[in-house]
């Protein structure tokens, strides 16, 4: 079990992408973060979604010193009701410093719930910030893989670090990104056997010092976890088990995957530890 021998081997992992103020949360936040602490998971980044809920995982972070951080963006899902002033209140909250990086921002043409033009519009104003404040950024990408490379493109020169969370594509995809030096986030879609399977063949792709691990919970709950909670919530206590799956599609030791995964996030991040 790769919990227990996290645990028992003291492998501290970092889940880089957990959206922990979802309200399906409301009820038990303290125990899910304990167990995940239980389970190995050292240390969480707290994604922000919105100006609101990035001001929300920033709180949660200050109460879950060393433990928690957070990130500060808008999702193409929210870049419609963006406020004007969102620029500013992002650069704001990217100044505490338990803010780690700008995002989750990027495009998602698969639901639309923003148009297109203010999807690409409020993606690069993020990237703009990111730039400008040289921090890290979190990104998003649906089926819209083309044109979020197309706008990356024009801002790589100057972003520090980029990383393509709950990455899900293909090879030709996956070249993109590096060719890009983008860093990779690997989530338990590998763990489905119907949508995700072709990730396994495409671990062994991603260089060493480019790949971390992440949850993406309350979603993407890993298919294949046995047994499965009622409620279908994935939690970060679940990342070893990610790990497991990613480990085995590299042919490498799960322990030598943990150590690599987490010094990345480390770097990534700008973590002390």
């Amino acid at each position: 079990d790769c919990t227990v021998l996290c645990r028992a081997m003291s492998l501290e992992l970092i889940d880089i992408g957990a959206n922990l103020t979802h309200d399906s949360f409301d009820a038990d936040r303290d125990a899910v973060i304990a167990r995940a602490r239980n389970a190995g998971v050292g240390t969480m980044i707290v994604t922000g979604s919105t100006v609101e809920v990035s001001r929300q995982a920033l709180a949660l972070a200050r109460a879950y010193p060393d433990v928690l951080y957070s990130t500060a963006g808008i999702h193409p899902h929210h870049a419609g009701q963006a406020p004007g002033d969102a620029r500013d209140s992002l650069r704001d909250l990217y100044a505490h410093p338990e803010v780690v990086a700008i995002g989750e921002c990027g495009l998602d043409f698969f639901r639309n719930f923003s148009t297109p033009v203010d999807q690409e519009r409020v993606l690069r104003q993020q990237l703009e910030l990111a730039c400008d404040l040289h921090a890290p950024v979190f990104l998003h990408q649906r089926d819209a893989h083309d044109r979020f490379i197309g706008i990356l493109r024009d801002y790589r020169p100057w972003l520090v670090r980029a990383v393509a969370h709950c990455f899900t594509g293909g090879a030709t995809e996956l070249e993109d990104c590096l060719g890009l030096d983008l860093h990779i986030g690997i989530t338990g879609w590998i763990c489905d056997e119907r949508r995700g399977s072709h990730l396994k063949g495409l671990i062994p792709r991603i260089p060493v010092d480019r790949l971390m691990i992440e949850t993406d919970a309350p979603y993407l709950l890993p298919r294949d976890l046995d047994p499965k909670p009622k409620t279908r919530r994935n939690e970060s206590a679940n990342l070893p088990h990610i790990l497991a799956a990613v480990a085995a599609a590299a042919g490498r030791p799960i322990e030598t995957l943990a150590a690599e995964t987490t010094a990345n996030a480390r770097r990534f991040f700008a973590l002390s530890g």
